[in-house]
């Protein structure tokens, strides 16, 4: 296990609480999704509490580039973001990152190294300006109309889940397959699979981040919620398992071991989504009943 493992892991047994190095130094867990790659990424930063969003900085312990979770959000500013709560458990929050410029980021990053003088040496040590970004958690209270925009990006999200995974089927069809794929095939292959594994991975990341925001909101889901995590740590160990699977893929016979594997991962993911949009839309479209 690596450093950054050791620390999420602290992290999230103790109520986001670690020792060492970081005894007191308030954190959170950030889970981007990766510029190249679409994976998800998650670490541990320090953070400042600013009215209602959560101030995080880029420092990359002072070295000349920008830590790889600041190139993800100038990709996509969908970011998870996991922090200890007065319940005395780590939850999960869905935020948008806001690179934060001018007056507003110098005041913030003055702020922050007056609590914490390391991130002026930090500074000092590099040519570049640290980033510092803002994450405002999603809001369901706010705005009505936003709210049936988060549904129709919803059933995006799922059509196009949907639709991957009908071209991965279609591509290791046993009617269709060559026997003995070259190890080129084979390669593409597991980068398809791969490729699935990650979007329904980073998928469900956010959805666990945003169900936060649903209890809170909307309590009478509180029991649909419950089920739809407990879907998600399934289909998350299933895909754990697959990935090991895929790293050895390569012959024909492997080939269909991943066939047959895919299917058992993803079965019933169908119904998830037409249960996860049969509870989750009506409310977001304005019929809390």
């Amino acid at each position: 296990m690596g450093w950054n493992e050791q620390i999420i892991r602290e992290f999230r047994e103790n109520n986001g609480r670690v020792g060492g190095m970081f005894e007191g130094v308030p954190l959170v867990l950030i889970t981007t999704a990766g510029a190249r790659t679409g994976r998800p990424h998650t670490t541990p930063v320090v953070c400042l509490r600013d009215s209602d969003r959560v101030v995080v900085f880029g420092s990359n312990m002072g070295k000349d580039q920008h830590p790889d979770w600041y190139h993800n959000i100038l990709g996509t500013a969908q970011v998870t973001m996991e922090t200890g709560t007065a319940e005395g458990r780590v939850k999960s929050f869905s935020t948008r990152a806001v690179v934060l410029e001018g007056e507003e980021r110098d005041q913030l990053w003055e702020q922050q190294c007056s609590l914490d003088p390391a991130f002026r040496a930090y500074q000092e040590k590099t040519a570049r300006q640290i980033p510092v970004i803002a994450l405002h958690p999603l809001d369901l209270s706010a705005d009505p109309s936003r709210n049936r925009l988060i549904g129709e990006q919803l059933l995006a999200h799922h059509r196009d889940l949907r639709a991957e995974l009908a071209r991965l089927r279609a591509a290791i069809d046993p009617a269709k397959a060559t026997p003995g794929p070259e190890p080129a095939a084979a390669a593409q292959l597991r980068a398809h699979c791969l490729a699935f594994c990650y979007g329904l991975q980073l998928h469900h990341t956010r959805e666990d981040g945003a169900f936060t925001e649903f209890e809170r909101v909307y309590p009478h889901l509180a029991p649909v919620i419950t089920r739809l995590r407990a879907e998600h740590v399934v289909v998350e160990q299933g895909l754990k398992e697959f990935e090991d699977l895929l790293s050895g893929a390569g012959a024909a016979g492997e080939v269909e071991s991943v066939r047959v594997e895919l299917e058992r991962v993803v079965a019933g993911l169908e119904q998830h989504f037409a249960y996860e949009e049969e509870q989750l839309l009506p409310a977001l479209h304005g019929d809390v009943g």
